[in-house]
Order: structure tokens, then sequence, then C-alpha cells
């Protein structure tokens, strides 16, 4: 009986000690095993592995995956000419050298953050102070960009960390410059809109005023062709007259009197007072229109 109870206390301390001298890593982590304090070992590989039973060596577990640093508020900066602007970027990056980045951090990832934060602001200010804001916005972000990914790079492998990229998500005015932007955006809208009106009235008047000299131009020479057409038309009347004249100087006589009665006598209001001699009155006095002799005053 003691012997089972032996060797069952036995295995329990075997498995015990066989169980911490394995270890497993998976594919989303390192292993650093330390001797007394000291890095002995490095495994990237996943699988199991083995080590001395605590406390001649421990393991600690790294995360060798993509890792993201975006603060959740922006940090200012100047620019070259002297305009405060907020900046907001994010940085992928990963442990590349596990030793070091143990040796650098003690593998605290939150101090790793800390310090990353701090070379890329150191990078972010370096290159903004000496450009502008149209530079950092549109003209030259790119070239930015390189410079910044750059600096970050050389001072981040010097860490043990590799920096995968390096963005910028939002760069603007703050809120005082913000405001001064929106005015002279809006007086230069403003001017840009008197312009056009000004334009527009000028352009306005230039076609009212073609408008006005077509017209009169139309009505003049409408006005010359119809009295063109009228002198023409009264020509031909007179012509037309002097014809029939020449033929019967009497008929036409005659007939121009009759003329001269129809619009003498057109309103039966119409009053004229004339001498019964007078020469109007003499086809009423004769047929022919020959001369009669005027009544006697008794």
């Amino acid at each position: 009986m003691n012997r089972i109870v032996t060797l069952l206390v036995t295995g329990f301390l075997a498995f015990l000690l066989l169980q911490s001298t394995m270890f497993v890593v998976d594919q989303k982590h390192y292993a650093i095993v330390f001797a007394l304090g000291e890095v002995r070992e490095v495994i990237s590989e996943p699988g199991i592995h083995f080590k001395l039973p605590p406390p001649f060596q421990n393991v600690l577990s790294l995360d060798k995956r993509i890792l993201t640093i975006d603060t959740p508020d922006a940090d200012r900066f100047i620019t070259a000419e002297k305009k405060n602007i907020l900046v907001d970027a994010f940085v992928k990056w990963r442990i590349t050298n596990p030793r070091l980045y143990y040796v650098s951090f003690n593998g605290d990832e939150n101090r790793a953050r800390d310090r990353l934060n701090q070379i890329i602001k150191a990078a972010l200010n370096d290159e903004i102070t000496k450009r502008t804001v149209r530079e950092v916005i549109s003209g030259e972000r790119g070239k930015v960009m390189q410079a910044i990914v750059s600096k970050v790079v050389t001072e981040a492998n010097q860490i043990g960390v590799g920096i995968v990229d390096v963005r910028l998500k939002r760069v603007e005015y703050v809120e005082q410059i913000n405001n001064s932007v929106y005015e002279r955006m809006k007086a230069e809208r403003t001017r840009v809109a008197n312009e056009l009106r000004s334009t527009g009235s000028a352009e306005s008047e230039k076609i009212r005023a073609d408008a006005d000299r077509q017209r009169t131009v139309i009505l003049a020479e409408a006005f010359r062709d119809a009295e063109k057409i009228k002198g023409e038309g009264d020509a031909k009347a007179s012509e037309i007259y002097a014809q029939a004249f020449g033929k019967n100087p009497e008929f036409y006589k005659f007939y121009r009197s009759l003329e001269a009665y129809r619009a003498t006598f057109r309103n039966r209001g119409d009053v004229m007072v004339l001498d019964s001699g007078s020469e109007f009155f003499k086809y009423f006095r004769a047929p022919g229109g020959a001369a009669a002799p005027a009544p006697s005053k008794k």
C-alpha cells in the first residue's frame, strides 16, 4: 500500500516536473527563455519546446502580429508660416527583434507604445515646421510621409521594432484659425460673386445696347424702305393720273370733283358757307360742267 502511494506521489511529481519543463509556442507569438534573469534563447517557430523548470528558466511570450497605434486625440504642431494645425496619425508596427525589444522595454507593450508615440511626434514636428499648411495637406504630402517614415523606421530599429506603415488621418486648423480661414474664404467667395455680378451686368448692358442699336437700325431701314415704296407708289399713281388726265381731262376733273363732294359731305351735320357761283359747284349747276349764270339777286 505504501509502495502504491509512493508511486502515485512520484508520478504526480514527475508530471509536474515535466509540465514545468514543457511550453507551447503558437504562430502569433515569440517566446523568450530566461535563465536567472538573462535572455538565453528566442524562439520564433511554433511548436512544443522544453526548458529547465523554474526558477532555473522562465518563458515570456511577445506578440509577433502587426499592431496599431491610433491616438484618440490629435496633436498640435506649428508650420513654417507659424500657424497651428492639428495632426492625427496612426502607425502600424510589429516586433522584429524580440531580444532588443525586451532589453528596451522589459517586454512591456505600453512602454513600447509610449516610446513610438514620442518618436512619431518628433518626426512629425521636424517635417511640419519646415513646410507650409498647403504643402503638408496636399502639395508635398507624399514627401512629408516619406521623410517621417524614414526617421521613424531608423529610430524604431534601435529598439527592436519594425514600422509597417505611417499615415496622416487628419490635418486641420485649430478652432481659432478655422474661424479666420472660413471668414477669409467667405470674403473671397463674396468677391468672386460680386465680380461675376459686375461682369454679368456689363454684359447685360452691352447686349441691351446692341439690341437697341439693332432695333434703331431695323426701324430706320424699315422707314426708309416704306418711304421708298410709298414714293414709288405715289409716282406710279401720279403717272396713272397723268395718263388718265391726258386721255380725258374733263372726265378726270369730274371724277376728282365727285371725290371732293364725297369727302366734303361725309357727315350730315357738316355745314359749309360758299357762294353759289363758286367753281366748287359747277357740276351741280350743269351736267357737263359748263359754267352757268349765277342766279340773279332781287
